[in-house]
């Protein structure tokens, strides 16, 4: 891996990873395990911009931009070692010219095969009075792409143990796809003689069994605990955690939002579109929000007060009074396609950010979701633990005194219930110890000693089709409901039908 420092370097970079752009039509990209889209040269490009080099795409989920800190290339494929949100998310981007993909998916399958016997013979290893009945891969993204788990049918006399596990790194944002895959896999697999194995590695094996305490007793007792590892050459059993034993354990003292006064010009430029512009406060500026797309930044450097703008995956300028024709063209655009009644709903700044849009319709009034929840304070993109990787989407309270934790998602998410369970928990942990009150969250307003609630909430077509299997699967203490809106919601947030999670429409 190449590792570009000085000026020179990175502009041979740049030439170099250009050429090798315009070598194919076609490129099919993955970044870390996932398959991520295939896209045309003309969708991608790197450019060297500020002392920097950057891999910007367009894909299903809109404009990326990644800051490329290491590359290497060879006959078949590109490699670059990438990061973006300062640092926050760092990854492996492999792109591969989409003639050789083939190739490159049989050579993929071939080590994904291999784990997958290896896990196997430790399944095997750990109870010797069983055999194989049958070991493959799960299903992958695309017909014909191979599947990022084992799946491993033992027979034992006539008990069936189905196994499961990752033949991929299991990062931690990724434990609720694997969790929920398995979950389904296990419930096509139910009957009254069987067992359920999970086989993770070790550093990802404390999570995993916090994960399966968030479930019913009936899943949490029958599914075992198994960590491999780093070598892959043993397994050893471990215990999960019960719900209770979770809810007691000691955290870290959760911390107020940072509330500071925005800018003038911040406070200027939201006054002027009232119902398109919010700004989002941090200790080093403020962040400017058209519908939830940010589109300029506003920070203090050397003790000099600079705005940034630009849209993501857009060449960022520094407003003055030569780029002030840009920042005019860019705020009749945001005008113009960033609005409910958009003329082409596939413009980019249309359909870009499409949760951050529907979180600020519902900061605007928080009624709108639930007439019983007080309008403000309301916090968004609330971090239950400090240095928490994903925020809460919304943490809201009820006019009654209890919590509500609530997610949103605008398009089909198998997670949607399990990474809901798993802010609830990390809530339920904060106001049990009392810290939520101590840090005046809600002002001087009691919050009641109940358990907080989940609000799941979604476009009525949004909604994964494998939501309610795993749903049910939750611990009845978690109180779900679940919040059906309005395919034009962004003409309006309305609730097309409320039901508590596990009950029939």
């Amino acid at each position: 891996m190449q590792l570009p420092n000085s000026l020179a370097e990175l502009e041979k970079a740049n030439s170099e990873l250009s050429e090798r752009r315009e070598a194919s039509a076609e490129w099919f990209v993955t970044c870390g395990v996932q398959r991520l889209l295939t896209l045309k040269k003309e969708e991608m490009e790197f450019r060297l911009e500020r002392g920097r080099l950057y891999f910007a795409y367009w894909g299903r989920e809109g404009a990326r931009l990644w800051r490329v800190t290491g590359y290497e290339t060879n006959s078949d494929s590109v490699t670059l070692q990438a990061e973006r949100r300062f640092g926050a998310d760092k990854q492996v981007i492999t792109l591969m010219p989409r003639a050789t993909a083939r190739e490159g998916k049989i050579e993929l399958a071939t080590a994904r095969l291999d784990l997958c016997a290896r896990l196997g013979q430790l399944a095997l290893a750990h109870d010797e009075s069983a055999e194989i009945e049958q070991i493959n891969l799960s299903q992958g993204a695309t017909p014909g792409e191979p599947g990022p788990y084992a799946r491993i049918a033992l027979r034992q006399r006539r008990l069936r143990i189905y196994a499961t596990g990752p033949v991929v790194p299991l990062e931690p944002s990724r434990i609720d796809a694997f969790l929920a895959a398995s979950l389904l896999w296990f419930q096509r697999k139910k009957s009254d003689h069987t067992q359920y194995w999970l086989i993770v590695p070790e550093s990802g094996a404390g999570i995993v069994g916090e994960r399966l305490a968030l479930l019913r007793e009936g899943w949490r007792e029958a599914i075992t605990l198994l960590a491999h590892d780093a070598a892959w050459q043993t397994l050893t059993l471990q215990t999960v955690p019960t719900l209770h034993e979770l809810l007691g354990q000691a955290v870290k003292t959760v911390k107020l939002p940072f509330t500071a006064r925005e800018t003038d010009w911040a406070e200027a430029v939201a006054r002027s579109y009232p119902r398109a512009v919010d700004v989002v406060r941090s200790r080093h500026g403020a962040t400017l929000r058209w519908r939830g797309l940010p589109f300029a930044r506003v920070r203090r450097v050397l003790r000099e007060k600079r705005v940034w703008f630009g849209v993501d995956g857009k060449r960022r300028q520094i407003l003055c009074d030569k780029t002030q024709g840009e920042w005019d063209k860019l705020i009749a655009e945001l005008h113009a396609h960033r609005r409910p009644d958009a003329p082409d709903r596939r413009h980019e700044l249309y359909r870009a950010r499409s949760e951050a849009w529907l979180e600020t319709l519902l900061r605007q009034d928080i009624s709108k979701l639930d007439p019983g929840l007080v309008i403000a304070p309301l916090h968004a993109q609330f971090r239950a633990l400090p240095g928490a990787a994903r925020p809460i989407d919304l943490l809201a309270l009820r006019q009654d005194g209890r919590l509500a934790v609530i997610e949103l998602k605008t398009t089909e998410d198998r997670e949607h219930a399990l990474q809901a369970a798993d802010y609830w928990l990390r809530v339920e942990q904060q106001r049990r110890r009392g810290h939520l009150r101590a840090a005046r969250l809600f002002g001087d307003t009691e919050i009641a000693s109940e358990p907080a609630l989940v609000y799941l909430v979604a476009p009525l077509l949004s909604f994964h089709r494998d939501f309610n299997t795993l749903a049910t699967m939750l611990n009845p203490a978690i109180e779900a409901f679940r919040f059906d809106l309005n395919e034009d919601w962004r003409k309006g947030v309305r609730v097309a039908r409320r039901m508590r999670v596990g009950e029939k429409s």
